[in-house]
């Protein structure tokens, strides 16, 4: 499934895109005309007459964007229900993608962690939502080396925000964090960054692969890494899954734990790595 140099580039950069790794007929169109199907229900449902254009690849989301202009909280109801898909479902927990996970890793026994999968709709301009530069492990605490599975729904062009890699910053153990400070406004885990995140992330190379439907990125838990801002006029859409490690000592000792929300729970689990805002 991948070579002894991806491997190593994975090692040494903290991330890997394979090329065309799902089928598209098999794997992604069953997602997408799932996701296509509930667009139109969701809009039934709230008495919204919306025409939407015959499914294609191009087209899944028709009908989206009225949703999110009649009403956010309908485009909210979306997001909810299309994390239920089966067919994501088994996208994401199929046999090829952990084996993969055991191969780059080395180990016998893989999970994926509770709720740390969906399916992420980054509208455009919609940065308040915006997933901002972190380390998956911060919030993800099942094994420090986990891997981050991103495959994209849509064709990611430079101006939807094409997800933004730090390569070897994984190298660097866990940063130092704080709550409260560059991202106050916003809410939950969101309010948690990187302490003095622009010097941080300035010691790093960047960059932001454009993807198709069939690719996969994969990033360790220790990468840094966050979301490209998306100025197009197409939501981009992406599927994540997190594969861990039951046999790592890290997830092992705090006890392979739930995904984080919270910063009063990242501030208990990691007061080594936490301090306070200003």
């Amino acid at each position: 499934m991948i070579t002894a140099e991806d491997r190593k580039f994975f090692e040494d950069e903290g991330y890997l895109l394979i090329r065309n790794f799902h089928d598209y007929e098999n794997e992604i169109e069953p997602i997408q005309r799932d996701i296509y199907r509930i667009i139109h229900l969701v809009a039934r449902a709230h008495g919204l007459d919306i025409a939407q254009k015959p499914f294609s690849r191009e087209n899944f989301d028709s009908g989206y964007n009225e949703l999110l202009k009649a009403d956010r909280r309908y485009a909210g109801e979306v997001y909810d229900l299309v994390k239920q898909i089966p067919s994501f479902l088994r996208l994401i927990s199929n046999k090829r993608s952990e084996d993969l996970f055991k191969a780059l890793r080395g180990t016998d026994h893989a999970g994926v962690g509770a709720a740390s999968y969906g399916i992420r709709i980054d509208n455009p301009n919609e940065d308040k939502f915006r997933s901002h530069w972190h380390q998956e492990f911060l919030f993800q605490p099942q094994s420090i080396d986990g891997i981050v599975f991103w495959t994209p729904l849509v064709p990611v062009l430079a101006n939807m925000g094409a997800v933004v890699v730090l390569p070897k910053s994984h190298k660097d153990s866990l940063c130092v964090y704080s709550k409260g400070t560059t991202y106050a406004e916003k809410q939950g885990a969101y309010q948690i960054g990187i302490h003095d995140e622009e010097a941080v992330v300035s010691k790093y190379e960047h960059i932001a692969p454009l993807t198709e439907p069939t690719d996969l990125l994969l990033m360790d838990f220790l990468t840094i890494h966050g979301s490209g801002e998306n100025r197009s006029e197409r939501s981009r859409w992406s599927v994540q899954s997190r594969f861990f490690n039951y046999n790592d000592p890290v997830g092992m000792k705090v006890g392979w734990k739930a995904s984080i929300t919270t910063g009063t729970q990242v501030e208990a689990l990691f007061p080594d790595n936490f301090v306070q805002g200003a």
